[in-house]
C-alpha cells in the first residue's frame, strides 16, 4: 500500500479554506482521500473548552493539534490525500514539519484575501456574535500578513473563482511547490 500525502490548506477566517479543500478532496488524484476539517476536532472538547483564539489556549490549541496531526498521519499511512482544513499558522508548524521528517510528503498552503474580502466573506458567519467575529477576523487576518519565510506560500483568493482557486493549487501540489522541508 502507498503511503499518502498531508495537504494543510490554512489561512485567517474568510480566505476560502473550508470550500478550497472540500473540492481538492473531492477532485484529489488519489483513489481515497478524506477532507480533515480541524475545527471539528475544537468541537469536541466537552468541558473546559477555551475559545481557540484567546491567549490562554495555548496548552489546549497545542493538545488539540497533536489530535488532528496523529489523525492525518493515520489516515495518510492508510494511503488516503489528506487535506487538513485549518487555521495552522506558522506558529504551529513544528509537528509539521517533524512529519515532513518522518518521511510524510506534507504540502502547506496559505490562502490569503485582502483585508476588505476577508472581512466581507466572514463577517455574517453565524459561529459568533457579528462584534466577536470582527475582532476575530481582525486578528486572524493581522497574524497571517507579514509571516516571513511563508509568504513565498500564501495564494491570494482575492478576485479569483473557487474553482480557479482549487485549480492553482492541485497545480502547486503536483508540481510540489509548497512541499514542507526540515533542516
Amino acid at each position: 500500500m502507498n503511503q499518502g500525502r498531508v495537504i494543510i490548506i490554512t489561512g485567517s477566517p474568510g480566505t476560502g479554506k473550508t470550500t478550497i479543500a472540500s473540492i481538492v478532496a473531492k477532485e484529489s488524484d488519489f483513489t481515497k482521500s478524506v477532507h480533515m476539517h480541524t475545527d471539528d476536532f475544537y468541537h469536541y472538547l466537552s468541558k473546559g473548552a477555551i475559545p481557540p483564539y484567546l491567549p490562554e489556549s495555548k496548552h489546549q490549541n497545542t493538545i488539540v493539534i497533536d489530535a488532528f496531526l496523529e489523525a492525518a498521519k493515520c489516515y495518510a499511512r492508510g494511503g488516503y490525500d489528506v487535506i487538513v482544513d485549518g487555521i495552522i499558522g506558522p506558529w504551529f508548524l513544528t509537528p509539521w514539519t517533524r512529519l515532513a521528517q518522518e518521511g510524510y510528503e506534507v504540502h502547506y498552503i496559505i490562502l490569503r484575501a485582502s483585508r476588505e474580502e476577508t472581512m466581507k466573506r466572514a463577517i455574517e458567519r453565524p459561529k459568533l456574535s457579528k462584534e466577536t467575529n470582527i475582532e476575530l477576523v481582525e486578528i486572524m487576518w493581522e497574524q497571517f500578513t507579514n509571516i516571513g519565510e511563508y509568504e513565498s506560500r500564501i495564494i491570494n483568493t482575492t478576485g479569483l473563482s473557487v474553482k480557479r482557486t482549487a485549480s492553482i493549487i492541485k497545480e502547486h501540489i503536483k508540481e510540489k511547490k509548497y512541499l514542507l522541508t526540515y533542516p
